[in-house]
């Protein structure tokens, strides 16, 4: 009987998971290196120093904004891989799709620090960000329908991973449309989104209340 090669292509989760990891890692190092320490040449004083300081900040906040971004997404794609049985090609291209995503973070980062009052370097960012959530939403999809998730899962976990997924790109498409205004309020109102995502302060309010 002959076995189809696709049919027994990419069904290790395990492997997935170790890629993803090194891929995550070295994006979110990547972001770091567009990081400068001010020019020795232009420093002279502690007021030179500062304000070469405050000019970074701009740079820093974007900085800060990409970190959660991949943060976000790592721990969602991991949510995902944690609750599969196995998985299979098409499942495994998905991700890789979405690795690859993972990999533009970096480029698109720096191309909104260097032109961060532009409307399009923001939308481009933002474009980064929707189809990483996209494919992230396009995955769970496969893996319900591939019979790839454990049969042990509970009900409410694919409602809660689609829910969030749907709810965080809402989000970021109000944030994205504030750039008419200005980019600004784009990038901290994106920004206090990550962070509320990452601090869930509802979830810990409801672990202090099971412990108490």
């Amino acid at each position: 009987m002959k076995t189809s090669y696709n049919a027994i292509a990419g069904q290790s989760v395990e492997r997935l998971a170790a890629l993803s990891d090194g891929i995550f890692g070295v994006a979110m190092t990547l972001l770091l290196l567009e990081l400068h320490v001010p020019a020795k040449e232009l420093i002279r004083s502690e007021g030179d120093l500062r304000t070469a300081l405050a000019h970074l900040a701009p740079q820093l906040l974007v900085y800060l904004m990409s970190f959660l971004t991949l943060g976000i997404f790592w721990v969602g794609q991991q949510t995902q891989l944690n609750h599969l049985e196995r998985s299979e090609r098409h499942f495994t291209w998905i991700h890789l799709a979405f690795l690859f995503l993972v990999t533009l973070m970096p480029f698109s980062t720096r191309l909104l620090t260097e032109f961060i009052t532009y409307r399009t370097a923001l939308v481009a960012y933002w474009a980064n960000i929707l189809l990483l959530g996209a494919l992230l939403y396009f995955s769970w999809g496969r893996a319900t329908h591939a019979a790839l998730v454990k049969s042990d899962t509970p009900p409410e976990v694919p409602t809660a991973i689609c829910r969030r997924i749907l709810i965080a790109q809402s989000f970021y498409a109000f944030g994205a449309l504030l750039c008419i205004f200005n980019t600004y309020w784009s990038i901290g109102f994106i920004v206090l989104v990550q962070l509320y995502y990452a601090i869930a302060p509802r979830y810990w309010r409801r672990q202090r209340s099971e412990e108490a």
